[in-house]
């Protein structure tokens, strides 16, 4: 796989006026309420490490206060972390001066945000033409920019209204639009379908994964809803009090939950079209390859394999990319995932 696009190691973010004062309580055992209490510091996130790939969706799902959000304004500083490593290509962010930041976040990483943060005075071109601006490039060329990435969105001809004048979903694609815009490497999304309508959230959702396929951005996305997470991520960050409980593909939390914490977000989650061959296989046998049988993809999910295994008792062979067989499956196997929880 290509070198990792960001890696983060043991980063913390405690908000108060000693942090340090708090390391030797959480060593104790002591809870984060606890020590609020003692000493008034709020530990937001607690020694997280994790690396993205370039072109990777990397969801990190939480409640609220469980740290996700300051964990996404770490990575580029608009909060300060208190310690840890930061690094984008090789380069640690934590180490950058005033001037490299700035320089890193007008080209190279943009934020989508959950209440849009458009300017109302402003028509939809130049809230979308706006980080153009701000990195000096010349006024017909920067509109002519957003002129292309609004019809991307599926907004052409609405670049002469105003953001009063669209509805919440209209708003988000401007707001994505505008992200887009700085064709930035990285994107980093805070909740940025949440305050939307359940039919036009799930529109957007559909929309940023076509931009995706399209435009292969490294994307962090933050989430409190474990459906839209699953359908978005590559990976998946399972945080809670600050700390990632569990990080693993979609596929490999829905059928191996680390704890009750994650098994109770995977309790209602379509297995069927989650689950793959996969994850439900077991080793193939030394008779395995005796006599013809059916054939399927390891990325075949189980709503596409029961057509394959519920009419008998034969074996289907699982290969990889290479058409090698690496495992079997049988009614059997995908009758008990469905069902187990």
């Amino acid at each position: 796989m290509d070198q990792a696009k960001i890696v983060c190691r043991h980063v913390w973010k405690v908000f108060g006026p000693n942090p340090e004062s708090v390391r030797p309580l959480l060593a104790q055992g002591v809870a984060k309420t606890e020590i609020l209490t003692r000493t008034g510091h709020v530990v937001a996130v607690q020694d997280v490490s994790f690396a993205v790939h370039p072109g990777q969706v990397f969801v990190v799902m939480g409640l609220s206060g469980s740290g996700k959000s300051t964990l996404v304004r770490c990575l580029s500083r608009l909060i300060e972390p208190t310690q840890g490593e930061i690094l984008v290509d090789g380069v640690d962010v934590m180490g950058m001066d005033a001037a490299t930041l700035r320089e890193m976040r007008r080209h190279r990483m943009s934020m989508v945000f959950q209440r849009f943060g458009l300017f109302p005075h402003r028509r939809v071109l130049e809230n979308v033409a706006y980080g153009l601006e701000v990195q000096g490039v010349e006024k017909s060329a920067r509109l002519s920019k957003a002129h292309e990435v609004l019809e991307l969105v599926g907004l052409r001809g609405w670049g002469h209204k105003y953001p009063h004048e669209l509805s919440g979903g209209m708003q988000q694609r401007v707001g994505l639009a505008r992200a887009l815009a700085v064709d930035p490497q990285i994107l980093l999304c805070d909740e940025p379908f949440s305050a939307l309508d359940p039919l036009i959230r799930r529109e957007m959702q559909d929309e940023l994964i076509r931009l995706q396929k399209m435009m292969h951005k490294t994307i962090i996305f933050i989430t409190h809803d474990f459906l839209e997470a699953i359908k978005l991520g590559d990976q998946i960050a399972i945080m809670k009090d600050g700390v990632f409980v569990q990080v693993g593909s979609p596929q490999e939390i829905v059928a191996r939950p680390v704890n009750s914490y994650v098994r109770e977000f995977t309790r209602d989650v379509p297995r069927v079209k989650v689950l793959t061959a996969a994850e439900v296989m077991r080793p193939r046998t030394p008779f395995t390859l005796a006599g013809q049988h059916r054939t399927c993809s390891s990325s075949t999910t189980l709503e596409n394999l029961i057509p394959l295994v519920a009419d008998h008792d034969e074996l289907c062979l699982v290969l990889d990319d290479t058409a090698q067989c690496i495992g079997e499956v049988d009614r059997a196997l995908v009758m008990r995932a469905m069902t187990e929880q």
